[in-house]
């Protein structure tokens, strides 16, 4: 579905990225990890079409990307800025959805709500819910869009441990139940491991992918179990492994 080729950067006299090249298949999870300032965001804006790379290309569903393709949604880490205070949870999740008829619009609105666990909520406002519930609405809002793909740049890192893994859990379940493919920005390398098909781990800037790791777990996946067992474990130690060279 993704292709990335020989993609790099620069800003100025610095170069945040160079040659990076992976592929991604549909309805893959594919997790990045890389150091601080390796360049993991400017990957992700490329890849959306908001920012134009200095060399190399994307390509979605063999289409070259040079503007945001329409079939895509991004998920920010702040929640607080990509939510708009004065409109509802519903308002919020309709917003993307206003060329479409109204009956469909709403539709998919309360069905999205209901897979991230906020059917009640529609009528609130995002300042009158946790942090964690309001990036379930920024899930949902991407979700009723019915993206092709789903970007998400450090999603969860913003909410408390508990809240996150329950983040976790949830997109592992909705990915499952609505076969979207994801591709998510991490520096957590517990949280890759545990969510990823594949893990690519990005060198220090100028950012590039030193490896391209499978992750040989079960599908069904347990914060606890999964997370004590021993391809986990071993996983989690050549993540970090990687990362410090």
């Amino acid at each position: 579905m993704l292709e990335v080729t020989d993609l790099g950067h620069d800003y100025g006299p610095h170069s945040a990225l160079a040659k990076v090249s992976f592929t991604v298949a549909e309805r893959e999870l594919v997790c990045i990890v890389g150091p601080s300032g390796c360049g993991k965001s400017t990957l992700l804006r490329a890849i959306a079409g908001l920012q134009r790379p200095s060399a190399g290309q994307v390509r979605l569903h063999g289409d070259v990307v040079d503007g945001v393709p329409p079939d895509l949604a991004v998920v920010f880490q702040d929640y607080s800025r990509s939510l708009f205070p004065w409109r509802t949870v519903l308002g919020n999740v309709l917003f993307p959805l206003r060329s479409m008829p109204r009956s469909e619009r709403r539709t998919r609105a309360e069905e999205a709500l209901q897979a991230v666990g906020l059917h009640g909520t529609a009528h609130k406002y995002p300042w009158q819910l946790s942090g964690g519930m309001q990036q379930r609405v920024s899930i949902a809002r991407a979700l009723a869009y019915r993206p092709a793909l789903m970007l998400m740049d450090e999603p969860f890192a913003s909410v408390d441990a508990q809240t996150r893994f329950e983040l976790e859990d949830l997109l592992l379940k909705v990915r499952h139940e609505h076969g979207t493919t994801v591709l998510l920005v991490t520096h957590d390398i517990d949280e890759s491991v545990y969510l990823g098909d594949r893990v690519l781990v990005l060198s220090r800037a100028p950012g590039t992918v030193v490896a391209d790791l499978v992750v040989d777990l079960p599908a069904e996946r347990d914060q606890i179990v999964t997370r004590e067992s021993e391809a986990f474990v071993h996983l989690r130690a050549e993540t970090a492994r990687l990362l410090r060279h």
